[in-house]
């Protein structure tokens, strides 16, 4: 009995490539649809959708890296704002404070975060910038990996990916000229580095010199997955977290019976 998948992958690997991604890239944009069409409260049609992507991500990402949505958190205490996807290290970082479907995750661990929304426009690119700029202003710290033979420099802190990830787009021109004038407008902390629109294309901006890099439509949504996992493989691992740091914050010692008592605030 005859594959046709292997034939084309036989005779045409290009297309067969093209053509296999495309048809998952439609069914992202059929999942969308379905939540826009069929629930009629918005706040779980955004939960829906957001799961959708995160679900999406973590087939593809390796097993180094974990996908949620999350609350970043430094040692200080200070919080960001409610991430709807939080790219993180799964190997060495655990989350904190989990219950249920909230958890924070250490700033030390974020590699990257996106926002999802309806669509890309200036309001929204405005509002992902915002939330970008809650994770990347909190503090992370960095300590001395040791080895066998002694041990690694603290390693020097990456910068923290931000993007926005859409069903569509609402310029006319895609990621023409109206949406490079308004990205522009996000300053250094606020800025995001690739946003996708499913149904159109995707653009980012990891090239040195800060060129946009606009994907074909066509294959927009692997474009984007494959450009996104060439730029996290290029940040290594995470900074090792010093953990007493973190202890710190959490106790003040107060002298009693022969010892010192740790009592948490």
């Amino acid at each position: 009995m005859s594959c046709i998948a292997k034939a084309v992958s036989e005779e045409a690997g290009r297309r067969f490539l093209q053509e296999a991604f495309l048809k998952q890239q439609r069914l992202l944009q059929a999942q969308l649809e379905l939540a826009e069409s069929s629930i009629t409260h918005n706040g779980k049609r955004g939960d829906v959708t957001e799961q959708h992507f995160i679900e999406m991500l973590g087939s593809y990402l390796p097993r180094r890296y974990s996908v949620d949505s999350a609350i970043v958190i430094d040692s200080e205490g200070k919080t960001s704002d409610q991430m709807d996807i939080v790219i993180y290290d799964w190997q060495y970082t655990p989350t904190l404070l989990d219950q249920r479907d909230h958890k924070y995750v250490p700033a030390e661990a974020v590699y990257a975060v996106l926002e999802v929304k309806p669509t890309i426009n200036k309001s929204y690119l405005t509002y992902a910038g915002e939330k970008a700029e809650s994770v990347r202003r909190l503090k992370r710290t960095s300590v001395a990996i040791p080895h066998a033979g002694g041990e690694f420099p603290p390693k020097r802190l990456h910068e923290i990916i931000a993007g926005l990830v859409a069903p569509r787009i609402d310029w006319q021109d895609g990621f023409g000229a109206a949406f490079l004038e308004n990205i522009r407008h996000l300053d250094s902390q606020q800025r995001l580095d690739c946003i996708l629109a499913v149904d159109r294309a995707s653009c980012d901006f990891f090239e040195h010199g800060g060129s946009p890099t606009v994907s074909p439509g066509r294959n927009a949504l692997v474009f984007f997955l494959f450009r996104l996992l060439q730029k996290l493989q290029s940040l290594g691992t995470v900074p090792a977290i010093d953990w007493n740091a973190y202890a710190e914050q959490l106790a003040e010692e107060d002298e009693i019976e022969g010892g010192s008592h740790v009592q948490l605030q």
